[in-house]
């Protein structure tokens, strides 16, 4: 067996509640895979997401790790994502998840690990950027798209779910929240310019999608340096009806009621909302969204 090009320190995050409980296996796996080929290897993965970003930041504090592999979906991702940012550290995602759309954005395998092991000998990187909420605690980040509204509503109702996965759970959340949504009022700033409008939802996106593959954000680019913000004015739930499922494709951004800014800073606001990014509870409103340009390094497949 070769040697790889490159040999590198790497700490694994599985998180045991994603694949159906699949994702530990897939770690073992991959330490397998990973020590064969003479990278060193550091199980970074826990019972609870709080315990692996504790064990991971004091990974990274002490250089034990210059690659973590997140084994998982889009929450396990978060959490890599932003340990991982602005240190230099490399991140790999291995999908493992209900919906994978930051690891779908970015080219990440799903469930492949011999495609995994070869990403890390590679030694292949690239930057890209992250979304920063800032706060006095420190900076929060997000990988993908950052809402605050009825996709709230959706995503707290599709964990209640859990017979269902990825898109139709999330198809089916919709159609429980959508009969009594009245639509939210907003006040956002996208550098200078202003909108203050009842909307359905408010969608900042670093990346494009969300929910399972939904287009979002379709022209969203994770290394342009830019949000791009997807406000959906008020409109009626049979035009809702009608315009949701263009959202897998990207169609939706030619209704009227759809309006795309883009820009390097947000602030959104809306009374007693709180958002949610990368599928996961996030934030309360309001926020000051930045972009962090460069602020993560990615393995490249």
């Amino acid at each position: 067996m070769s040697a790889p090009l490159t040999t590198r320190r790497v700490g694994i995050i599985a998180n045991p509640n994603s694949g159906r409980h699949g994702a530990s296996a897939l770690g073992a796996q991959l330490t397998t895979l990973l020590r064969r080929d003479g990278h060193e290897v550091l199980d970074l993965s826990a019972a609870d997401l709080d315990t692996a970003r504790s064990r991971s930041l004091a990974a990274i504090a002490s250089d034990a790790v210059d690659t973590i592999v997140a084994i998982g979906g889009d929450g396990t991702a978060h959490l890599a994502a932003n340990v991982c940012a602005e240190t230099g550290v490399a991140l790999g995602i291995l999908a493992a998840g209900t919906g994978n759309d930051n690891a779908r954005t970015l080219g990440m395998p799903r469930g492949d690990v011999a495609a995994m092991a070869r990403m890390v000998g590679t030694g292949a990187t690239r930057q890209i950027d992250l979304g920063a909420a800032r706060q006095p605690t420190g900076d929060r980040y997000f990988l993908g798209v950052l809402g605050g509204g009825f996709d709230t509503l959706v995503n707290d109702r599709g964990k209640t779910l859990r017979l269902l996965h990825g898109t139709p759970r999330y198809l089916a959340a919709v159609a429980l929240e959508l009969p009594r949504f009245r639509g939210i009022p907003y006040a956002v700033r996208v550098d200078d310019t202003v909108v203050d409008t009842t909307a359905m939802l408010v969608a900042v996106g670093n990346g494009g999608c969300f929910g399972g593959g939904m287009q979002v954000c379709p022209n969203a680019d994770v290394a342009d340096g830019l949000f791009d913000v997807m406000v959906l004015h008020k409109i009626g739930r049979m035009e809702f009806l009608k315009i949701f499922p263009k959202v897998f494709s990207g169609g939706h951004v030619t209704h009227p009621a759809v309006q795309i800014l883009r820009g390097r800073q947000v602030t959104l606001d809306s009374p007693g909302i709180r958002s949610q990014a990368d599928g996961e509870d996030f934030l309360p409103l309001p926020l000051q969204l930045d972009v962090a340009a460069g602020a993560l390094t990615i393995l490249s497949p």
